[in-house]
């Protein structure tokens, strides 16, 4: 059963914490789902995840009672069909940067009249069992998350959170800080000032906002909750291996070596 939680929860701007998937593989999705995120998101924009791998792990998610988004290559009609054809919760848009990059990424997610999206028959509608249960699903719990990765983004985020069937935005600080020319430099005045303006304007429209967190400590969670995130994505599958792998492996293993 697809998820009907985690929508209401974006909508009161209650905790919800999830994480990243970049490997392509089941497993991967199934020990993370076993984890206890309230989400997980297979990421097709950096990754060289294919399009059936993409479903299998929606799949593997959704077993573990947990919703499933994915974040797509692009704000593209094919590329946001896809992944709710395949049974996505939702998906999470990259560099929307204006109120019609808003308008756009919610027509590709929805079915006429609330969007232009056309009609297929896959996994999401249970290959033609279940299109009717589906179409009530995709309109009530469907979720829409704008990622605001640029400047542009920033300046234009009233009119951006204020699109109908905009559930919820989520910051990217890194595509941020290289919009003003200050690739990877997040603690710069300027981009701090970005994602501080981002968060007030977020609270002032009562609109989910939410932040990635690339390092696997979870002491920058827990800041970013005292922020006031909400919607956070806590690093990623290959940043809590290789942590792990530094931490027990090359700080214990090879000093005995």
């Amino acid at each position: 059963m697809k998820n009907t939680s985690l929508k209401k929860k974006l909508k009161l701007n209650q905790l919800t914490i999830g994480s990243w998937i970049t490997i392509g593989h089941p497993t991967i999705a199934e020990i993370m789902g076993n984890a206890g995120f309230d989400w997980l998101t297979v990421d097709m924009e950096h990754n060289l995840i294919d399009p059936s791998m993409m479903q299998t792990l929606i799949a593997t998610i959704q077993s573990k009672n947990i919703a499933a988004f994915v974040r797509v290559s692009k704000n593209d009609e094919v590329a946001i069909k896809h992944a709710m054809d395949a049974g996505a919760d939702g998906v999470i848009v990259p560099m929307v940067n204006s109120k019609e990059d808003a308008v756009k990424a919610v027509n590709f997610a929805k079915y006429p009249p609330e969007g232009m999206r056309g009609v297929g028959l896959s996994r999401a509608q249970k290959f033609g069992y279940g299109f009717e249960a589906y179409r009530a699903w995709l309109h009530n719990y469907s979720i829409v998350i704008a990622q605001i990765e640029h400047i542009n983004g920033i300046n234009n985020l009233e009119e951006i959170v204020n699109t109908p069937g905009i559930d919820g935005t989520i910051i990217g600080p890194y595509d941020l800080s290289g919009s003003m020319g200050l690739t990877g430099k997040l603690h710069h005045v300027k981009v701090v000032e970005a994602i501080s303006k981002y968060k007030s304007i977020c609270t002032s429209y009562n609109i989910s906002s939410g932040i990635h967190i690339i390092d696997s400590n979870y002491k920058s969670v827990q800041e970013k909750i005292q922020d006031g995130f909400c919607f956070i994505a806590f690093s990623t599958d290959f940043y809590f291996l290789g942590d792990r792998i530094d931490q027990q492996f090359k700080n214990k293993v090879n000093q005995v070596k």
